[in-house]
């Protein structure tokens, strides 16, 4: 009986601590999705009216209501042709940034290196797409969609590198003393201090890189190749003077990154929660 009153005093102390935070957590949410949502949906009932108005003509920049008809009207092809440009993005994402962060690693433990790669890794990322890709092209078999990752590898390396790089080379002076004082290889420095110290600059990285990915993918596709991607839909629709449909593959094009950028925001807050809990600072 004792046990139980017990545990009914509990559950009343820790009610009102569960109702604040629950009032809490809405005026969040209120605040911080709210705003962008109520912007969101005047721009886009300012856009229907002014074309509507006749203000700009419908095949300089359809109507929402056009582009919608067309998104609904094309989704088992706005959805199929997503899901080739989101492997594509995927796949030169996942290979581009586990490049950049191996890279940042050596650069890291030979400082020479590190300050010759910088130069090197700008130079990398001032190619444009619209060079890189039909050139890459032509290097492989026209039904291949190496080319298209390579191209989205290229673009993701540059930001996740610097970031990284950054990142690793911020180390707490008490870890080194620490580690110092273990007699740990340069390695096991690296991936025990540096590597979760240099977690919130990689996603830095990635999240740039998340939307970058799908960018380059989408932009490859303009320029030959496979016809099974949203870059060549729009090209095509728009070639055939379908402008409702070519922004409805934007659309579609839109909502990939969006994804791919919330994908990076929910695997940001998982790694650095649960490393967090591994840092040397905590152990």
């Amino acid at each position: 009986m004792t046990a139980f009153s017990g545990k009914m005093q509990v559950e009343e102390i820790n009610k009102p601590a569960f109702s604040r935070k629950m009032r809490e957590g809405r005026r969040g949410f209120l605040r911080t999705a709210l705003p962008p949502l109520l912007f969101g949906v005047a721009f886009i009932a300012l856009w229907e009216v002014i074309v509507k108005a006749g203000r700009v003509a419908a095949y300089i920049l359809p109507a929402p209501s056009a582009i919608w008809d067309q998104l609904w009207l094309n989704r088992d092809v706005v959805w199929q042709v997503s899901k080739a440009s989101g492997a594509n993005a995927f796949v030169g994402l996942i290979a581009g940034a586990a490049i950049a962060v191996l890279a940042a690693m050596v650069c890291t433990r030979f400082g020479l290196l590190g300050e010759v790669s910088i130069p090197l890794a700008a130079a990398l990322n001032a190619l444009p797409i619209i060079a890189l890709a039909p050139i890459l092209n032509n290097m492989f078999d026209s039904t291949s969609s190496v080319p298209r990752r390579l191209v989205v590898g290229i673009v993701v390396f540059f930001p996740v590198f610097i970031n990284t790089l950054r990142g690793l080379r911020e180390v707490n002076p008490t870890h080194r003393e620490l580690m110092d004082s273990y007699a740990a290889g340069g390695w096991t420095f690296t991936r025990k201090v540096r590597l979760p110290g240099a977690l919130p600059y990689l996603f830095t990285g990635l999240r740039q890189a998340s939307s970058l990915a799908v960018i380059a993918a989408v932009v490859s596709e303009y320029f030959g190749g496979l016809q099974d991607g949203l870059g060549s839909r729009i090209t095509s629709a728009a070639a055939n003077t379908a402008y409702p449909r070519a922004w409805a593959f934007v659309v579609g094009a839109c909502l990939l990154g969006l994804l791919f950028y919330l994908a990076t925001l929910l695997l940001e807050r998982l790694a650095v929660r649960g490393g967090g809990r591994g840092r040397l600072g905590n152990t």
